[in-house]
């Protein structure tokens, strides 16, 4: 995965030639960015099919808004919302997340996980919809609010949802209770 670019102005007219047609700007912004959309759309969405569709429909929208694109603003933090967008969209296609995150989806009763994982590892256990929720608020920094918006609820469920899933997460194996866990 390639750095995020440090001089905005150089990114800035790599996006202007790419608005105008130049395909060498546009395979340099891609090569840029397409490693970390691509990582942030397989850890929502913990499917590397599903991954690559999203990265590549991030980067048609780019294309599609490459008009509307400000280039005082460095290009990434955009092109994360598109893809962390994009996975929400697939996982309410997917029935996902519809009606099946609730306070009560994290209860406290279940067995203990080995103490050899990573939160990385651990966040691929969780569903799916928790697992974005908690990602894009713990590492992308979504407010609640955000997400109580992107997924039609409140920015209680949210709090709640994450606040709960974090704490399972933190628990010491021995003491570890969510059957979302294995």
């Amino acid at each position: 995965m390639e750095p995020m670019p440090t001089d905005v102005r150089e990114e800035a007219a790599l996006v202007r030639r790419a608005r105008w047609g130049d395909q060498r700007a546009f395979e340099t912004l891609y090569d840029r960015h397409a490693g970390a959309i691509h990582a942030l759309a397989y850890r929502l969405t913990a499917d590397r099919g599903a991954a690559e569709d999203i990265t590549q429909d991030t980067f048609l929208r780019m294309v599609q808004f490459i008009g509307g694109l400000r280039g005082d603003r460095p290009l990434r933090p955009w092109l994360k919302r598109v893809a962390a967008n994009a996975a929400i969209d697939r996982l309410r296609r997917e029935r996902l997340v519809s009606g099946s995150i609730e306070t009560d989806a994290l209860p406290d009763d279940a067995p203990a996980v080995e103490t050899a994982l990573d939160a990385s590892t651990l966040l691929r256990r969780l569903p799916a919809d928790i697992r974005t929720l908690v990602w894009l608020h713990t590492v992308e920094g979504w407010t609640h609010a955000e997400l109580a918006q992107r997924f039609g609820r409140s920015e209680s469920w949210s709090k709640s949802i994450v606040s709960r899933a974090l704490h399972q997460l933190r628990a010491p194996p021995e003491t570890r209770s969510d059957p979302l866990l294995p």
